[in-house]
């Protein structure tokens, strides 16, 4: 697949709004034809008009679901958006133990992706209580996303640990992980025992729960304005009173409702339910 036409990228962007919610910016043609290209292979499809055409008829087991994480899949890394977890770590936390001393605080990892960001979360929370006795009880992490395959690799939990993962200091290499005979290193069985894997969309209307804190990064800048505002009310419900929405800096694209009070911090904004 050299290039995508024209008419068959809009009948693409038209399929993903309408059956999934997700946008598919113009701008994103040449991205969506690298990320294609594998499911065209794997599915013996030779052009995005034959997707198409088998996105529609039944007995294509598994094509929808791969279009779908070819698309939204996204970059996963050990503290991801340093800003995210300076807000975490020196607010956020310290606001919940103030209110709630001792108390266990429940996180969902709303777009889990291969499982970086929620171990990262529970690690996080693990070096906050360690800094902190007594402050916090242990974190309870529920980590979701849309994607089979990437929760299976997050189940696993085994990675390679290469020189650009600087954020997993030799510190956290040998407290959180555990060497692999085969090569690569496992997270460790404690942090793993905090974190939960479950499959989930979005925008389904059943919340998986209530949180102190709900983390989302790289997820909602796939979806239109009005799916963002209902995502957002959505996080809105599953969050305890004063909980915190935390999101990527590219994520909101200043479209919060009044639902949030933004709380200013050194490295960006957390929004407080209120």
């Amino acid at each position: 697949m050299e290039t995508i036409k024209t008419s068959d990228y809009q009948a693409l962007q038209a399929y993903l709004r309408d059956a999934c919610g997700i946008l598919l910016r113009d701008s994103a043609q040449e991205l969506a034809r690298r990320r294609l290209r594998p499911v065209l292979d794997n599915h013996q499809l030779t052009s995005i008009e034959d997707l198409l055409e088998g996105l529609d008829r039944p007995g294509r087991s598994g094509l929808k679901e791969a279009v779908i994480d070819a698309i939204t899949m996204s970059e996963s890394r050990w503290f991801g958006d340093a800003s995210v977890f300076t807000m975490l770590c020196d607010h956020v936390l310290p606001d919940l133990a103030g209110r709630n001393s001792g108390k266990r605080v429940a996180i969902w990892s709303a777009a889990c992706s291969t499982g970086q960001e929620p171990y990262s979360l529970a690690m996080a929370t693990s070096e906050f209580r360690e800094q902190n006795p007594g402050s916090l009880g242990e974190a309870r992490v529920l980590a979701t996303d849309t994607s089979r395959s990437a929760l299976e690799v997050a189940r696993r939990a085994h990675y390679e640990l290469g020189p650009d993962e600087t954020s997993v200091t030799s510190g956290r290499k040998q407290r959180f992980f555990r060497s692999v005979e085969k090569g690569g290193w496992q997270v460790s069985p404690d942090i793993r025992a905090l974190v939960e894997f479950r499959e989930l969309n979005l925008l389904q209307r059943t919340l998986p729960g209530k949180f102190d804190v709900v983390v989302c990064q790289n997820a909602l800048v796939y979806y239109s304005a009005e799916k963002r505002k209902a995502i957002l009310a959505r996080f809105h419900a599953a969050l305890n009173p004063g909980g915190y929405l935390i999101a990527g800096s590219s994520e909101l694209a200043g479209d919060v409702p009044d639902l949030y009070e933004p709380i200013e911090c050194h490295n960006g904004t957390a929004y407080r339910k209120k």
